[in-house]
């Protein structure tokens, strides 16, 4: 199972923008706390929190807006012989993929064009990146990833959590946590996040319609409306979106990555 959950601020709570001159939009009327339910455990639920919502407490547009742009890519099935790539963590990479871009002037010692966007070893990574959830708004964040993985009858979803405690920002979880939960229940996840969110700041545009604005506080309130019937789509439109990668590219990164790591563990080697 796994469930996006999120409360938000009464209207009278929420915090307008701006000093002199508050104001509101869509963005800062989502003002709340989330938290992600998965395999049985809270993600994202703090520890040390005297706060009576123990969870990360932002704008729950962000993680809305980030659901959104990650899910195309984490819909896009990881080929088997990239599976490996993509279960694996940085720090077992055999070289840094920063390494590849030189400063100027520098030296280039892999006779190709380190700098280029496309240089398999950077697509490589940042295709890899492309899997996190952004959280880094967030004091010492988790490493939150998503990837698919379909073989046979099985179609599922991996959900991947890397969190350091450092004394002073901790999480309930497990420091690593790895599940999977079939592919249909994630895309559930996704449109009940988004169905319960677009329900929510609906009723939300309706109160602030019927009080006409809050006290103070400089609200378009037809701006807010044309906006509010826009976001609506943003989710089948971000669904229509193909990452369209470029397997090889990823493939020769993966090897120039952790291939020589395996070698040299390899005692046969």
């Amino acid at each position: 199972m796994i469930r996006f959950r999120f409360e938000l601020y009464p209207l009278d709570e929420v915090s307008p923008w701006g000093g002199d001159r508050p104001t509101l939009h869509w963005f800062g009327l989502t003002d709340g706390w989330y938290w992600l339910e998965a395999g049985g455990q809270e993600l994202l639920r703090r520890t040390r929190q005297v706060h009576p919502h123990p969870f990360v407490d932002y704008y729950l547009a962000r993680l809305w807006e980030d659901v959104n742009v990650l899910t195309p890519t984490v819909l896009e099935p990881v080929p088997d012989d990239v599976q490996s790539f993509i279960a694996s963590h940085p720090a077992q990479w055999a070289c840094d993929p920063l390494e590849f871009v030189t400063e100027p002037n520098g030296e280039r010692t892999d006779g190709e064009d380190a700098d280029a966007p496309d240089h398999p070893v950077l697509t490589a990574a940042i295709w890899y990146g492309e899997h996190n959830l952004d959280v880094g708004y967030l004091r010492n964040p988790p490493r939150l990833r998503f990837w698919r993985t379909t073989r046979g009858d099985r179609d599922e979803i991996t959900i991947d959590w890397h969190h350091q405690d450092d004394g002073e920002i901790g999480f309930t979880a497990d420091p690593a946590v790895r599940l999977s939960v079939p592919t249909s229940t994630y895309v559930a996840a996704v449109h009940a996040l988004h169905h319960d969110l677009m329900n929510v700041m609906g009723q939300r545009i309706e109160e602030l319609e019927r009080r006409g604005g809050l006290p103070g506080v400089d609200l378009d309130l037809v701006q807010l409306r044309r906006e509010h019937d826009d976001r609506r789509h943003w989710l089948a439109r971000n669904l229509g979106r193909s990452p369209a990668t470029d397997w090889d590219a990823v493939r020769r990164d993966a090897r120039q990555l952790v291939g020589d790591a395996r070698r040299a563990d390899d005692p046969a080697s």
